[in-house]
């Protein structure tokens, strides 16, 4: 007669957590990096919630600049504002406008109201705040996160189309110059599974201290806009 095989409880259990760990395995390589979307967004709300402190100041309230501060100065500096994207492709094909895509520290979000392009002086500001951010965090369990751009240069035809959802957009954006661009403070992407407020809260204030630190040395100016969840940010 063939003898039956038992399974004791506690070799039940080892397969039990092998196999729990190959599906969160493969679902870690197939969902989205962004940790907004998805199962991520789900597993980072109901287990990732423990804090680990980082020793971490606050500097965003410190980027307060504000537009008559500098649309003088970045009107001049920057390329003169165009009507529609046909006049804004002229100015890249004469070199004056720069594609930007995702860099070193940064991605470049899906842009509703805004193009992918800046002039010289904002495309290595831009490269600048995103190799001192990955610099900053390479010794932490965030190492290799990206912060996100949600807005560069816009046109005329761009800010009419913008105001009919949001009075507030200004007629004299800094945004026309092609010097300007946003970066969310809320939205990060990061290969860490686990995303904690405290991990939120340490990659906006590296950030924030990035930017600041460059505002010190005269090449940015930068607002902290509270409602629109973004550090604003425009080159010298």
């Amino acid at each position: 007669m063939s003898k039956r095989i038992k399974v004791k409880p506690l070799g039940f259990v080892v397969i039990s957590l092998a196999l729990i760990f190959i599906v969160l395995t493969i679902v870690s390589v197939y969902s989205p990096r962004d940790v907004n979307k998805g199962f991520r967004y789900y597993i980072n709300n109901k287990i990732g919630s423990g804090c680990i402190s980082y020793n971490q100041g606050t500097y965003s309230r410190k980027l307060k600049d504000m537009l008559p501060d500098y649309i003088g100065e970045t009107s001049v500096s920057g390329i003169s504002r165009c009507s529609n994207k046909r006049e804004l492709l002229r100015k890249v094909h004469g070199g004056e406008l720069f594609r930007i895509r995702d860099g070193r520290g940064y991605e470049v979000e899906d842009l509703s109201y805004s193009y992918p392009y800046l002039t010289k002086e904002g495309k290595a500001l831009l490269r600048e705040i995103g190799k001192r951010f990955r610099k900053k965090i390479s010794s932490t369990r965030l190492r290799g996160s990206d912060f996100k751009i949600t807005s560069m240069i816009r046109t005329t035809e761009i800010l009419i189309r913008l105001r009919k959802f949001n009075s507030n957009a200004s007629v004299n954006s800094p945004h026309f110059y092609g010097n300007t661009f946003d970066i969310s403070y809320v939205r990060f992407s990061s290969p860490k599974w686990f995303i904690t407020d405290c991990d939120k809260y340490f990659l906006k204030e590296v950030l924030a201290q990035v930017i600041w630190q460059l505002r010190d040395e005269k090449k940015c100016w930068a607002t902290y806009e509270i409602k629109q969840g973004c550090f604003h940010v425009v080159a010298r």
